[in-house]
């Protein structure tokens, strides 16, 4: 039984003739005929009566109408989805991400492509980098957004910028009165920092190692907004990725950039080797690209 052969019967019995269901098919009517006749071969039963000038349905080519008019509704609106999915016009996209990237990045990446998009639903999960790993390997997100380094040879990894760790110090801290930092003045400090399993703080701790820093590690958290905080209060300093060090409150820390080569962080899109990025993944990640990000970390 063949898709085909279904139209032929639906047009046939709407039509209530071979000759106009071929016109409207637009098949020869021999072969309409043949293939209705193949298709009643196969069931055992006829579906029409044939008369002179007029084609009617059997009692079983009336119940095998009603199925097929289901099933070539069924099989157009798999389509039609089909077609709006690739379009864009409608499903779901699951965006892993880091908790130290998603509140500052993607709120005004989201609302770009909620306009450009509306009929797609966005799902974000934020977890550590080796949480997203496992969902992105599992495919219950379609990709992740993290930073290097990423060493599961399993993922394909995308590079999409590069951006700055600036330093954040308390307001009025005699490091405030420079414009530029060099790492040797850090070498007092107290360091905030993040938890371990947060790849930020690894990052900050690897800088400091290959600048043969040494610092006292005065508190971890899992919160980048409490490490601004306890900057802020004169418990320490820490390294702010640039899109986090924004200065729209006065409860924020100041921020100063390091002497090159400055601190930076890659932030990467990561997805499983097998699995091919669709359409609504990779026009969501050129909104991040291109243009360039725009962040509330260019004041100083």
């Amino acid at each position: 039984m063949e898709m085909q052969q279904l139209r032929y019967v639906v047009a046939v019995a709407r039509m209530g003739n071979f000759s106009r269901a071929a016109e409207q098919c637009h098949v020869s009517q021999p072969s309409l005929s043949q293939q209705i006749q193949k298709l009643e071969d196969e069931l055992g039963e006829r579906l029409f009566d044939r008369l002179k000038r007029e084609a009617r349905l059997t009692a079983h080519g009336e119940a095998f109408w009603r199925r097929a008019v289901r099933i070539l509704e069924e099989v157009d609106a798999a389509k039609r989805e089909a077609a709006e999915a690739q379009s864009l016009l409608r499903g779901t996209l699951t965006v892993g991400v880091l908790p130290t990237i998603a509140p500052y990045l993607l709120p005004g990446v989201l609302v770009t492509f909620a306009e450009k998009y509306p009929g797609l639903e966005i799902v974000v999960q934020e977890d550590t980098t080796a949480r997203l790993l496992k969902l992105a390997q599992a495919y219950e997100i379609d990709f992740a957004l993290a930073s290097r380094p990423i060493h599961d040879e399993r993922m394909a990894v995308r590079d999409l910028f590069a951006e700055e760790l600036r330093l954040a110090i308390p307001p009025g801290h005699p490091l405030a009165r420079k414009r530029t930092v060099s790492p040797a003045d850090l070498r007092n400090e107290r360091l905030i920092v993040m938890k371990e399993g947060h790849c930020l703080g690894d990052q900050v701790l690897g800088f400091c190692e290959r600048r043969d820093l040494k610092p006292h590690i005065s508190f971890r958290s899992a919160q980048l907004e409490t490490i601004q905080a306890l900057v802020c209060s004169g418990f320490g300093i820490s390294l702010i990725p640039a899109m986090a060090a924004r200065k729209e409150r006065e409860d924020l820390p100041e921020y100063r950039s390091l002497s090159a080569p400055r601190p930076e962080r890659v932030i990467v899109a990561v997805w499983p080797k097998p699995r091919q990025l669709g359409r609504a993944a990779a026009e969501f990640l050129e909104l991040i690209c291109d243009p360039p990000r725009k962040s509330g970390a260019e004041s100083a």
